[in-house]
């Protein structure tokens, strides 16, 4: 389990829409939508990333990380849009 502390990342809190978050400044892919689930934090929460090395994590509380790709903040891409970044 992670939870998504980006720097505005908490407009996508309540996004359910199906595609993937990736690095607003770079592109990276870091989450899909099907990992995103709901929680009580202001943030977005995904339980897994798309790779093993996608974010920096840090664990803040047992099975709860803080994760980050420098200090970018999220972008979502539909899945339409996914393979056309």
């Amino acid at each position: 389990m992670s939870f998504c502390s980006f720097k505005g990342g908490e407009v996508f809190r309540d996004h359910f829409e199906v595609g993937m978050y990736v690095c607003s400044k770079c592109g990276h892919q870091l989450f899909s939508s099907r990992s995103k689930y709901e929680h009580s934090t202001p943030w977005p929460a995904f339980s897994e990333t798309i790779r093993e090395d996608s974010v920096f994590k840090k664990e803040e509380k047992l099975g709860a990380y803080k994760v980050s790709c420098g200090n970018s903040s999220l972008k979502f891409v539909p899945k339409d849009k996914v393979d056309g970044q």
